[in-house]
């Protein structure tokens, strides 16, 4: 028997070709019916008896319909009234009249055409469903399959990295189990499946996984957990198993999944819940426990936020190590810089040393764009190095945005609100916190709608002590209080939200986190109440009332000092910005003239 492979090309031809065909088909008959078709005229019941006593009806139709088709001895077609009444058949035998009997109303072409156009409208709805259909999967399958960026023989080493030489040290063991994953199966050792990264955002934990990938020169698959969120129920979990089959392919590799929060939060959002999210991580959760340990095939996964982790993604035997990629300190800034510095014209005098100093809480990312922007401002100007002017610049636009340039529209009064303003921070700084360094405070208004800044640097520490942040909340509520005592109490200014913002952040977090407050205890009360703010009013009252108390204690020393918030403000009115030196010399000045 001979068989006649067609092609989908083919198939797709063919069956646009028969649709054709049908519509054609219809438009044949409706034109036949239309231009061959006789006329019909209408006749009354009285008529019609009269053509039959004059012998010109030639056949009439007879059916249950109220109408009574005919035609004349000229072919001439004819309807008038149904009569429906006894004996009216034998009565037009009798006038030698041929009656035929109809069963319907249709006729034999309206019946044709009726059966065509059900067949045509039958056939097109399985022809579109079947194409859909299969559209359909194609899409799916197409939606599934995630697309992920490889990359192997990375130059991206651990010598890349500077910082966080714990983490490098953690991570840099799995080099060996990756090249070798025999040695350790002979001494029964399993290769660690899965690594949770954590830390804030910036501080280097993808450049982490790709330094992995390249110096063990394996694949480096990245994905991000937002890939696997969708609205398509299945689709995430299809995507996951993508991933994993396409790494089994490869062999050995290293998968990274940024992000993984965005699939793996806990799964605590009611019983008997079984929405997408959940169907993704059972997914990722299946695969990682179905490959081996010593196929040289590992997960690296990073997040901000370890304690929102599903803790079944935590347990052994699938993210067995959780690894801290922490803010650099000192040390660990000095080297960033100084990596970022070699293959950047850096001018002899820029020390190093002290922009580390200065770059207290900045990640590695932020350092980089430290660097990059004092390389951008150099370039502008077509220096030959990079200067600390060229620097400076840069540390004020990834701090605050860049400067505005017209600053002609600012009020005087507007400029001299912000000059008390942040005088009252740097001098408040100054008198509580000897240790810090108040290294820059300037009214110059950026892009982003600050209006000035006081950098306030602390050192180094490994803790904060309950003194430490009642005086960070005294400076940052001391802004607010200069105004007050200055321009009068109806004529502070909204200048002071992000003030109150970060004192609310650090006192709350004193009394719910630190249990640092004699009235509540050492209680937390996330954990008493979950994350949801739900506190009650005992916490509101005693954050009021505590508030309200350090203010009173902040505007009792300020007002002793008065003074010399107003020298450094007229200081900063005249020059815009003040650096340490010269805030120092201000205070200086200040105190000799008071002796």
């Amino acid at each position: 028997m001979l068989k006649i492979k067609i092609s989908k090309k083919n198939r797709r031809a063919l069956g646009v070709i028969v649709l054709i065909s049908i519509v054609a088909l219809i438009i044949s008959l409706i034109t036949y019916d239309i231009k061959f078709k006789k006329p019909v005229c209408e006749i009354s019941y009285v008529e019609f008896l009269e053509k039959v006593n004059n012998n010109q009806i030639k056949s009439i139709y007879i059916s249950d319909s109220a109408q009574l088709k005919g035609e004349f001895n000229d072919g001439q077609r004819f309807k008038t009234d149904n009569p429906r009444i006894d004996g009216f058949k034998e009565s037009m035998l009798t006038k030698n009249i041929e009656v035929k009997e109809v069963s319907g109303q249709y006729s034999t072409g309206q019946i044709i055409f009726t059966v065509v156009m059900i067949g045509s409208f039958a056939g097109i709805i399985i022809y579109l469903s079947k194409n859909g259909s299969q559209q359909a999967s194609k899409e799916y399958d197409k939606m599934s399959s995630i697309e992920f960026s490889t990359q192997k023989d990375s130059n991206i080493k651990f010598n890349n990295i500077a910082g966080n030489e714990e983490a490098k040290e953690n991570i840099m063991e799995l080099v060996d189990f990756i090249k070798n994953p025999q040695k350790y199966k002979r001494y029964g050792a399993r290769m660690p499946k899965g690594i949770i990264l954590y830390g804030p955002p910036g501080t280097g934990k993808t450049l982490m996984a790709k330094a992995l990938a390249g110096e063990a020169g394996v694949d480096f698959l990245a994905v991000s957990g937002s890939d696997f969120v969708q609205v398509y129920a299945g689709l995430g979990a299809g995507r996951i198993r993508t991933l994993f089959k396409k790494a089994k392919e490869k062999g050995k590799c290293v998968i990274f999944i940024d992000e993984i929060d965005a699939i793996g939060k806990k799964r605590d959002r009611g019983l008997g819940s079984s929405d997408e999210s959940d169907r993704t991580l059972n997914a990722l959760l299946t695969e990682m426990s179905g490959f081996k340990g010593n196929e040289g095939i590992v997960v690296i996964a990073a997040t901000n936020r370890l304690d929102m982790l599903d803790e079944a993604l935590l347990r052994s035997g699938r993210f067995d190590r959780q690894i801290e990629i922490g803010l650099p300190d000192l040390k660990a800034r000095y080297e960033i810089l100084e990596l970022y510095s070699r293959d950047r014209p850096i001018a002899p005098d820029v020390n190093l040393e002290h922009i580390a100093e200065q770059t207290v809480y900045f990640s590695g990312a932020k350092l980089e764009s430290l660097m990059n922007e004092a390389a951008i401002n150099a370039a502008r100007e077509n220096a030959e190095s990079i200067s600390n002017f060229h620097i400076d610049k840069a540390f004020y636009t990834v701090i605050a945005g860049d400067e505005k340039k017209d600053r002609s529209n600012i009020r005087n009064i507007d400029r001299k609100i912000t000059a008390y303003h942040e005088a009252g921070h740097a001098v408040v700084t100054k008198l509580l916190c000897p240790e810090n360094k108040v290294t820059k405070i300037t009214i110059i208004p950026s892009t982003k709608g600050v209006g000035g800044f006081s950098m306030n640097i602390p050192p180094d520490k490994m803790y904060r002590t309950k003194r430490e942040m009642i005086n960070n909340i005294k400076i940052a509520l001391a802004g607010r209080i200069v105004e007050e005592l200055t321009f009068g109490k109806d004529n502070i200014t909204t200048g002071a939200s992000n003030d109150i913002q970060k004192a609310t952040e650090l006192l709350v977090a004193m009394i719910k986190q630190f249990g640092m407050s004699e009235e509540i205890g050492m209680i937390n009360y996330d954990i008493l109440y979950g994350h949801q703010g739900i506190t009650g009013d005992k916490l509101i009252k005693i954050s009021k009332e505590k508030m309200r108390n350090l203010y009173n204690e902040t505007k009792i020393l300020i007002e002793k000092d008065l003074g010399l918030i107003g020298m450094v403000a007229k200081n900063l009115l005249d020059k815009e910005t003040l650096n340490e030196e010269e805030i120092d010399r201000c205070i200086a000045e200040y105190r000799e003239e008071e002796c």
